[in-house]
């Protein structure tokens, strides 16, 4: 499905290509270290960890927020509760994306206060553990842990609930998505997934179209596998790549968004493929001229902006639909 690119990023896109090369001396992608060490490991997350947009001005937007205690690995992980204002129409759980190894609630913060206006839910953005300290498949298990303690919440409430999540984190929330159907959480109602990594080791060409000159290279992916993933077996479990389940019979209806210039645009297209042919319901829209990771950049980028509102009209309407069928 993917195919070459008509044009080229637009204009705002190449600008801050060019200028991450200059950062990154000449080298294609964001600046990794050459050895891992807990000193680099440290500086990236400083790095990545900063907010797109001022904290304060992105709560604006919403009627509230606090970090609380969610009851999972063991002594319970910090989250972000985003409050909307008016009428609270759903709850949803948001994983932030970062390779499974960067990035926390700090850098999605304005994210969430967007998702959080424009659905009108009460949206949890969870503190997961993260890789190379804690590999896979712990991100996973404390996403379920966090979704099972909303699932209770969304009962009480008499609410319905949502998974949303961008790149790693779209990942997470497809493999939620696909646990909650296994375990009957009758509260599911969405899944959105922005530009989610979903096939481990299968490469569509996406891979090898866009790997390099945009930021997420083929390289970079390579490096977060091997910081997430415990062996090439991993790689194949469906709790890693979702492509790899059995069936994806009954999984809650979706919106998957993708970029024209991302090497994971391939993925997301096949991802979308397989719920269709198993009859869910699934919306897949490519912001063409984007890169990856626009959705952290939509202080300056019309198409973040407008990425997060249509996934927020989305939950909106699941959320209506699934109110009414109640």
């Amino acid at each position: 499905m993917t195919d070459l690119p008509v044009s080229r990023p637009g204009w705002l896109y190449r600008l801050f290509l060019h200028w991450l090369k200059r950062a990154s001396k000449g080298r294609d992608g964001l600046p990794l270290p050459d050895t891992l060490t807990p000193d680099s490991l440290a500086a990236l997350r400083r790095m990545t960890g900063m907010p797109s947009f001022p904290q304060s001005l992105s709560s604006i937007q919403i009627r509230r927020w606090r970090e609380i205690m969610v009851p999972c690995s063991g002594e319970g992980r910090l989250a972000r509760l985003y409050r909307p204002r008016g009428r609270v129409t759903g709850l949803v759980l948001f994983m932030h994306g970062g390779g499974f190894v960067h990035c926390d609630m700090v850098s999605h913060h304005g994210i969430c206060c967007r998702l959080a206006r424009h659905s009108g839910a009460m949206v949890l953005s969870l503190d997961y553990r993260l890789a190379p300290e804690a590999p896979f498949p712990a991100a996973v298990d404390d996403g379920w842990e966090a979704l099972l303690w909303l699932q209770e919440q969304a009962r009480a409430l008499d609410l319905p609930l949502a998974v949303c999540g961008d790149s790693a984190g779209g990942n997470l929330a497809a493999v939620l998505a696909r646990r909650a159907r296994d375990h009957g959480l009758d509260r599911m109602a969405a899944q959105l997934l922005y530009y989610p990594t979903v096939s481990g080791l299968l490469s569509p060409p996406s891979r090898e179209i866009y790997g390099q000159g945009f930021m997420l290279t083929a390289r970079l992916l390579e490096w977060y596998g091997r910081q997430y993933s415990r062996c090439d077996r991993d790689m194949l479990d469906p709790d890693l790549a979702p492509v790899f389940a059995d069936n994806f019979v009954g999984l809650a209806r979706a919106m998957i968004v993708t970029a024209g210039f991302d090497p994971l645009r391939g993925e997301a297209e096949l991802y979308t493929s397989l719920l269709r042919d198993a009859g869910v319901a699934v919306r897949l829209v490519c912001f063409d001229k984007a890169i990856h990771g626009f959705l952290n950049f939509y202080a300056a980028l019309v198409d973040g902006r407008r990425a997060l509102r249509l996934g927020g009209q989305f939950l909106r309407r699941c959320f209506h639909e699934a109110a009414c069928e109640g």
